[in-house]
């Protein structure tokens, strides 16, 4: 069982699963109010601050190992911030985990508790920081990562089958040596299917994009039907996920379970910036403008064409509007030239940042954008939202089911002219009232803290385990 406390009454009794409340604010409960001083009294568990409040999650049922397998790094694209925060706040609860991912280069980021097992391949980009004993090609994607092209479709078959033992063997490896109590497979796709035989139940998350491949690829359904076939349960994202899920393996459809996915609350939170300092880390002088926000991956799917079409009206009527784009990708160059032929003077390309900048970059924007033609989820949204930042969103995929007028907008997809009036509109309302953002972000931190959600997480893998 877990517990919230709000501020305003007693510290919690040692009896576990306990509901109380403190006098004192965050910032002095997480000083005084230790994990490891509650584990003293008793009370074995985790802290969990997010947003003013503090989660206290009872851990004394037994610590559970779970292994996590992510077709991608860690850092760059939507699963791998999935993976990345599952198994830093399920370390938090007292866990242990240990994920498989591919990498192209030696310097691979540590997480703290964090056991990783990369799997290495050559970034042709970058050849001299690729570990000796790597694959001769890159990873492959769904659509890209910024440091991949590879599609899946692009490997040949004997690359394919180096691909898929390289993981069959890191699997089997964990497995003997990690012993898991559950592997949990990042996508309805080939490193998943590699799992189904291992003895170890196995539960699978579909981000949107595995279901992209199952579609442009028939010749490889066989992996995400292999992997189906096998698992305990499916966890869907959003209703449009669900629906696609359904739609795609309905024999499947009492495995599913639907999740919302959830932001990192250490990461991205209200904060008092210098908009001049934030901008200036990226070259270029802050004169006191508006500033409207992108940021994701620059892939055809995102409609980052759609905002440069929607730009050259909401630059007219918002003289004051600069546009931000933060990320990469095989779009950028493209971008760039449709910004010059729209003849756009104020929109500036940043490129690539780590999740600490890009909470900064949340926290000085007025507005944020995803004008993508279909987002499984949208993560990003829900990052800015923490931040306090209104966003405007497509009506479509995940979107619809966070994004409403209490928190910014929602446009048609494809449709410039209907984008630009959502800018307008949202960036008059939140210029109008800046207390707006505490509104926003409290709705975000009550329905998408990855605090809260990693409940859900740890009562699923104990049920599947317990079969």
């Amino acid at each position: 069982m877990g517990g919230i406390w709000v501020p305003g009454a007693d510290a919690p009794k040692a009896t576990g699963g306990t509901q109380a409340t403190l006098r004192e604010p965050s910032s002095v409960l997480t000083q005084h109010a230790k994990p490891g001083e509650l584990n003293a009294l008793g009370l074995n568990g985790a802290l969990f601050r997010y947003h003013g409040r503090i989660t206290w999650y009872d851990s004394k049922e037994a610590v559970m190992r779970i292994l996590m397998i992510n077709h991608f790094p860690l850092e760059g694209s939507g699963s791998g911030t999935y993976t990345k925060n599952l198994a830093t706040q399920l370390v938090k609860l007292g866990h242990e985990v240990c994920v498989i991912l591919p990498v192209n280069t030696v310097d691979i980021p540590q997480y703290q508790g964090v056991r990783l097992h990369p799997v290495f391949f050559t970034n042709p980009d970058d050849p001299l920081a690729t570990d000796a004993g790597a694959l001769p090609f890159n990873f492959p994607c769904f659509t890209t990562h910024p440091v991949s092209i590879v599609a899946f479709s692009a490997l040949t078959d004997a690359q394919m089958q180096a691909y898929l033992a390289a993981f069959e063997q890191a699997i089997q490896e964990e497995v003997r040596d990690f012993a898991p109590d559950v592997i949990h497979g990042q996508h309805v796709w080939a490193l998943s299917s590699l799992a189904v035989d291992c003895g170890v139940p196995l539960v699978l998350t579909a981000h949107g994009t595995d279901l992209m491949g199952y579609d442009k690829w028939p010749e490889m359904r066989y992996f995400a039907e292999t992997a189906m076939q096998a698992c305990e349960k499916v966890i869907c994202i959003s209703a449009d996920n669900e629906k696609l899920v359904r739609d795609r393996f309905p024999q499947y459809a009492d495995k599913i379970v639907r999740m919302r996915n959830g932001y990192n609350p250490d990461i991205f939170y209200p904060q008092k910036l210098d908009r001049t300092e934030v901008l200036a880390a990226h070259g270029f002088e802050y004169a006191g403008q508006d500033i409207i926000l992108f940021a994701g991956k620059m892939t055809r799917f995102k409609g980052i064409d759609i905002l440069m079409d929607a730009a050259a009206t909401y630059e007219v009527a918002c003289p004051n509007a600069i546009t931000v784009l933060a990320g990469d990708g095989e779009e950028r160059g493209n971008l760039e030239a449709q910004a010059r032929e729209l003849g756009l003077k104020r929109v500036f390309f940043v490129g690539n940042v780590a999740q600490d900048e890009l909470a900064r970059l949340y926290n000085i924007a007025d507005v944020d954008l995803v004008p993508s033609r279909r987002e499984p989820f949208g993560l990003v949204a829900v990052e800015a939202m923490a931040c306090g930042t209104p966003v405007v969103a497509t009506n479509q995929g995940g979107l619809p089911d966070f994004v409403n007028e209490s928190v910014g907008a929602l446009v048609n997809p494809e449709d410039p002219a209907d984008l630009a009036r959502g800018i307008i509109d949202t960036l008059g309302r939140a210029l109008a009232n800046p207390a707006w953002r505490e509104d926003i972000a409290a709705y975000a931190v009550g329905h998408y803290s990855q605090a809260v959600i990693i409940r859900e997480l740890d009562e699923l893998y104990r049920e599947v385990a317990a079969k």
